[in-house]
């Protein structure tokens, strides 16, 4: 009896005053709950599109629209994932047209380049390396368990006369960085072919395992090493055409990263 009594005055509170307050002097709202709230039926929200009443499905919840609408019922999924086993977590993929262009006198003044290119090297130690700049991009990383791949690939190209002998040609390394921490380097030698302005695809893998929790920064990086009867003329570009007989859609730059993880934190998904 006591119970329909207060429920009876609740619902007349309600109409007859504009807020109602439970163990607060000053409702912030219609009905202003200062304390644990139990619900042992049922929770129905109104549905706008039809004015109809949706006490929503099984493992919904209810998800805020923001002020001045109602809230309304969404699905939580939270993916399975097995121990102990790697899942592709975070990829991505960027692009460059712009690229980089080395004169002929523009060469690294690495001279032993044996120690010079190990793994953890900093670009700041390499002299002559220059960025290019569309594939500087952050990624993320969400588990102390990881394993990173990049792809890079671009086209090199120089404005070479058409071989003779001895060869000409030219060396020119690209590196793979991460935080400015060298993780992978690929070195070729570009050479004169039987038509002028040679160029090659150059292609490149690499993999740096267990990068710390949180936001990287990936880059690629190259430099013109050496030349080899070369004229003062001759530019070498990578990612960017440096004669007419192709052009910068041809040669532009990608790189492809994928992070795998043992994951250990979980982010739900909410549709």
């Amino acid at each position: 009896m006591k119970h329909s009594i207060s429920i009876l005055f609740l619902a007349a509170g309600l109409s007859l005053s504009a807020q109602v307050g439970i163990n607060t002097d000053s409702p912030n709202a219609k009905l202003d709950v200062n304390g644990d709230i139990n619900f042992r039926d049922k929770i129905s929200v109104l549905n706008v599109m039809d004015n109809t009443l949706s006490q929503g499905n099984n493992d919904q919840i209810l998800v805020s629209q923001g002020e001045g609408y109602p809230p309304i019922w969404k699905s939580l999924r939270i993916p399975e994932y097995e121990p102990n086993k790697f899942y592709l977590i975070f990829n991505n993929s960027f692009s460059d047209k712009t690229g980089i262009k080395f004169t002929n006198n523009e060469h690294s003044s690495i001279a032993a380049k044996n120690t010079a290119f190990t793994k953890g090297a900093n670009i700041s130690s390499l002299p002559g390396f220059k960025k290019i700049a569309g594939l500087s991009q952050p990624i993320s990383v969400f588990s102390t368990d990881s394993k990173t791949y990049f792809q890079f690939e671009t086209v090199v190209q120089a404005n070479l006369p058409v071989n003779g002998t001895p060869d000409i040609s030219i060396d020119y390394a690209c590196g793979i960085f991460v935080d400015d921490k060298l993780v992978n380097l690929r070195q070729r030698n570009l050479k004169a072919s039987s038509a002028a302005s040679t160029f090659i695809t150059h292609n490149q893998i690499g993999i740096v395992t267990n990068l710390s929790k949180g936001q990287h920064n990936v880059s690629v990086a190259c430099s013109r090493l050496a030349s080899y009867r070369t004229a003062s003329d001759v530019v070498l570009a990578i990612g960017i055409n440096a004669d007419t007989n192709i052009n910068s859609f041809i040669t532009q730059s990608s790189l492809k990263v994928d992070v795998y993880e043992i994951p250990q934190v979980f982010n739900p998904i909410i549709n």
